[in-house]
């Protein structure tokens, strides 16, 4: 499974990019969408919403289950990718390149506190056994 070290990761495997400009791209793992299985329907949060960091902001459901979408930072959301809500198996395709929604962050800083890929790889494993 390849996990890109140039993004950082939550304990509820979304992926975050910050981006120059200071905002986060957001999506969910290779790991998440594989668990889930074929997606069939993705809910993004609102551009102008506002989350915490920890705070459910959507949801992705695919032909086995639900899963809520946890905000990796606090911000405010700025772009949602609207292919999503007709090609949700787009993040089945390429879970590193269909991002979901774009967050101008409040506190960059939050971003370092995110686990590396080498800790997401080892949450990972700790998970399956």
């Amino acid at each position: 499974m390849h996990v890109p070290s140039d993004l950082r990761y939550t304990d509820t495997h979304e992926w975050v990019r910050l981006d120059s400009d200071g905002t986060a791209t957001v999506g969910i793992t290779w790991h998440a969408q594989d668990r889930l299985g074929d997606l069939v329907y993705v809910e993004n949060p609102k551009v102008g919403g506002s989350f915490q960091k920890g705070q459910e902001c959507g949801v992705v459901e695919s032909v086995k289950a639900a899963s809520d979408i946890f905000a990796p930072l606090s911000g405010e959301v700025v772009a949602v990718n609207e292919q999503l809500s007709k090609s949700p198996e787009m993040i089945n395709q390429d879970a590193y390149g269909a991002w979901m929604f774009k967050l101008k962050a409040k506190d960059p800083a939050e971003w370092q506190a995110l686990l590396d890929s080498a800790a997401y790889e080892r949450l990972i494993a700790a998970e399956e056994h």
